[in-house]
């Protein structure tokens, strides 16, 4: 049994093979992936009404910036953790304390982000 079963996860990443290899360690740690979604508009509906413990959102769909989803999550109370290829550079402030995963990452690099946004939401 690992520290994360039945942790219920959306993904929210627009290259489907990044999507696939997110699921996959996230299987491996014991998460369940309730949802995964590729655009915002989508993403939004989903942050929206889904029931989540988690979401790794990438910052970069198809163009479009994944922070109105953080904005919903956040709103709903719900812990989450950006994946990036680009940095922290240009993320508003209001997102500056929360965790960043840096692409291209390994399963323990997830792991250790994972263990720092669920963290970060008990103290808040």
């Amino acid at each position: 049994m690992s520290e994360f079963s039945g942790i219920k996860v959306l993904v929210v990443e627009d290259e489907g093979l990044i999507a696939m290899m997110i699921e996959d360690m996230l299987l491996e740690l014991g998460c369940q992936v309730v949802a995964s979604v590729a655009e915002l508009n989508e993403a939004r509906r989903v942050a929206a009404t889904v029931q989540i413990d988690l979401a790794v959102l990438d910052v970069n769909l198809g163009g479009e910036r994944s922070f109105p989803i953080a904005r919903i999550l956040r709103e709903r109370n719900l812990p989450f953790l950006f994946s990036t290829g680009y940095g922290a550079d240009g993320f508003p402030s209001e997102f500056s304390e929360y965790a960043v995963l840096n692409k291209p990452f390994s399963a323990e690099a997830l792991k250790q982000t994972i263990v720092l946004a669920l963290a970060a939401s008990h103290r808040t």
